[in-house]
């Protein structure tokens, strides 16, 4: 029984001794926890081995289970890590916003250089001559050989651009001018007034804003027999057709290829005079002045048939001069009946080498001027004054139509020299002699 009881205070002496040592670790410094933890100290060893000799190898390590100071410490992320992950996921978001970005652009560029999702309507634009300039330019054969320069006519891109912007027919004036510019719209479209639809695409605009497009806007002129080139001009500026500085210019210089009409050293717009033949035609609002000038000459060049050509020759005229004469006729000539009587003196006087007389070809050179002619333009030194000077004048004196160039070659035969205008019939009368003509015309007021 003794022995039992012995045992048992050993067993609460070891039970009380372990509780004194953990309460004095707990109380320990933490100098002393760690070498409690570790074993001795580096300066420890050092006195219990002052010859550095190797320790034991069989030297029992510290107790525990062979974890270090570095497994106790809180597990933290790298924190290159952490910044190089949120790095890379800005610069994703970063793509994906220009990506999104560039895609809107890259759909509203297509939608409005295709047309896409627009409202239906139609509008008129118009390019007026002064946005084009000619400028010369190279030519080349099939196998990229310079065969020599051309003029050639060209748009302000930057101009056409507004205008369509304007009128709601493309959104981005930038779009539109670099598309312009890389596939030469410049020099593909002609100045007009073009009613153009919202559904068409770039492209069709361009080939909409050219003379002879469906888009091209047109007007009807009617220009009467006896009209001069200058009242050609002037209403086909009053109609929008092109502007009078501007047509003149082409008459003078811009080349036109009709055995017709006949060039000095230095062209003047006169030399197309009598040839731009009187009817009605068709003419594009703003279109190229020299086309317009050229749609006259080429309807004259269809009348001149085989035998008109054969009757001048009879006459050993020229074409030239057998116009001028009839514009001489159509200014004169009050009625159908009284041309060819009309041509008839003109001749006669010709042949007797007397001075024509005749105040229409003076009056020419006077466009503004209305009535008759006045005392100074009648001793006017002009070679269109034909009181002064015998012959023909320089050019015709106006544009004739047929009757008066038929007249021209089929004058009647007759004796007359003379002829004055009837006021109380509105008719002429014709005579063979001065002392007739002057009595006749002492009973007329002409005021």
């Amino acid at each position: 029984m003794a022995e039992d009881l012995d045992k048992i205070n050993e067993i609460f002496r070891a039970s009380d001794g372990k509780a004194g040592e953990q309460k004095d670790a707990a109380q320990a410094s933490p100098a002393e926890k760690q070498k409690r933890r570790f074993g001795k100290s580096a300066s420890a060893k050092a006195e219990e081995n002052p010859r550095g000799e190797e320790p034991d190898s069989t030297e029992e390590a510290p107790a525990g289970d062979g974890t270090s100071e570095r497994d106790y410490r809180p597990i933290r992320q790298n924190r290159g890590y952490r910044s190089g992950c949120m790095g890379g996921l800005m610069y994703a978001v970063f793509l994906i916003c220009v990506s999104v970005v560039l895609a809107c652009v890259a759909w509203m560029a297509a939608s409005d250089m295709l047309s896409l999702n627009k409202e239906s309507f139609t509008a008129n634009v118009v390019l007026p001559a002064e946005i084009f300039s000619s400028k010369t330019v190279d030519t080349f054969d099939e196998d990229g050989n310079k065969t020599g320069t051309e003029r050639v006519t060209t748009a302000d891109i930057s101009y056409v651009a507004d205008q369509l912007k304007e009128a709601g027919l493309i959104e981005y004036k930038w779009l539109f001018e670099a598309f312009g510019r890389f596939n030469h719209a410049d020099t593909k479209i002609n100045p007009g007034e073009y009613e153009l639809k919202s559904s068409y695409d770039y492209r069709a605009l361009i080939n909409h804003m050219r003379s002879g497009s469906d888009s091209a806007l047109t007007v009807d002129v009617t220009f009467p027999e006896g009209f001069s080139l200058y009242q050609i001009f002037q209403r086909l500026e009053e109609k929008g057709v092109a502007d009078f500085d501007a047509l003149e210019d082409s008459a003078a210089n811009d080349k036109y290829n009709y055995s017709f009409i006949e060039r000095g050293e230095t062209g003047q717009a006169s030399d197309l005079e009598g040839f731009l033949f009187p009817d009605t035609y068709q003419f594009y609002v703003d279109m190229e002045p020299s086309s317009a000038i050229n749609k006259f000459l080429t309807t004259f060049y269809n009348k001149l048939d085989a035998d008109l050509i054969n009757q001048a020759q009879n006459l050993n005229l020229s074409i030239r001069q057998v116009v001028t004469i009839a514009s001489l006729i159509e200014k004169e000539a009050a009625n159908d009946g009284e041309r060819a009587l009309i041509a008839s003196v003109i001749y006669n006087r010709m042949n007797a080498g007397m001075p024509l007389g005749i105040d229409a070809s003076i009056l020419y050179v006077h466009p503004e001027h209305e009535g008759a002619p006045t005392a100074e333009m009648l001793a006017e030194d002009s070679p269109y004054n034909t009181r002064l000077y015998t012959g023909l004048p320089p050019t015709p004196i106006c544009n004739p139509g047929m009757a008066s160039i038929t007249a021209a070659l089929n004058p009647e035969s007759s004796n007359y020299y003379y002829y004055a205008l009837d006021t109380a019939t509105g008719e002429h009368r014709f005579f063979t002699n001065a002392g007739e003509h002057e009595a006749f015309v002492a009973t007329q007021n002409y005021g």
